[in-house]
């Protein structure tokens, strides 16, 4: 591998990890990923405030703002915390051996896949992706599950590129056929 191609996030728990095996990149999904919910918690912020101040008056004033102050909170949660936890639960690792996904917030779900299974990658990115930086990576591998799609990969061509190193050793087993471990970067 290139020096310098090293990004190293958060720490990732080494008991994961085999004796020899090292992270080289542990990432989180960017940052662009929280737009929609940050939004979602500026309109329920403006609800909450326009409901509590412009209730209608009379008996019924003080229930009506307590729903809005409840509906206004509930939105919060649901679209505003919930995608920020997921968001820092979900963990994009690249190890000098494998890929390691895992995410989930109570219930965990996790997926490695060695870097000799890897058979090709694809990068998808928008227009806006493409300006911050942002993108969905689509890992082909061997084996019965054959595709994983990271979503909101941060740098995602540079991880492209990583892949492609690590799995470089491999390319000549197998003439490029998936079953046996081969690389086609084309794909």
């Amino acid at each position: 591998m290139k020096e310098g191609a090293t990004i190293v996030g958060v720490a990732f728990p080494d008991d994961i990890l085999a004796p020899d095996e090292e992270v080289v990149v542990h990432l989180h999904p960017h940052w662009v990923s929280l737009v929609g919910p940050a939004l979602w918690t500026v309109a329920a912020l403006l609800f909450a405030v326009l409901g509590v101040f412009f209730a209608p008056g009379g008996f019924l004033q003080k229930p009506i703002q307590y729903l809005v102050l409840i509906v206004a909170l509930g939105l919060i949660g649901y679209r505003g915390a919930l995608p920020w936890l997921r968001q820092l639960t979900t963990h994009y690792v690249i190890t000098s051996q494998r890929l390691v996904v895992r995410e989930g917030l109570l219930t965990r779900a996790g997926r490695d896949v060695p870097v000799s299974w890897l058979v090709g990658t694809t990068v998808q990115q928008s227009l806006f992706e493409q300006w911050v930086g942002s993108g969905r990576l689509v890992v082909e591998t061997a084996g019965q599950r054959g595709r994983i799609t990271l979503s909101c990969m941060p740098h995602v061509e540079r991880m492209q590129e990583m892949l492609a190193e690590l799995a470089a050793p491999y390319q000549g087993r197998g003439s490029g056929d998936p079953r046996r471990g081969g690389w086609n970067p084309g794909q």
